[in-house]
């Protein structure tokens, strides 16, 4: 089981590579051949928490994503996810 402490420090890594990650992204990109913009519609989850949420999964040894999320981040690390998190 990973301790709060672990689950932080996985968290911190990933954010400093989504931030440099999307350093680069918007230094790359580009507009559509016909000029046109596409709607960026914004997250309620940033990707540095969705990151961790999939690297844990992966830790851990549950049947499958639904499961993980019902019965493990839903409630036992819902304080550390604190806005809304929904399930597809």
């Amino acid at each position: 089981m990973l301790t709060n402490d672990k689950i932080t420090e996985i968290f911190c890594i990933t954010d400093e590579f989504c931030k440099k990650f999307n350093e680069e992204v918007k230094k790359l990109q580009k507009l559509p051949e016909n000029g046109m913009r596409h709607r960026n519609r914004p997250c309620d989850m940033s990707g540095s928490e969705i990151i961790t949420i999939l690297l844990l999964y992966h830790f851990g040894d549950f049947k499958n994503f639904k499961h993980y999320c019902l019965h493990f981040i839903c409630v036992h690390l819902r304080k550390d996810f604190p806005k809304d998190f929904h399930l597809p």
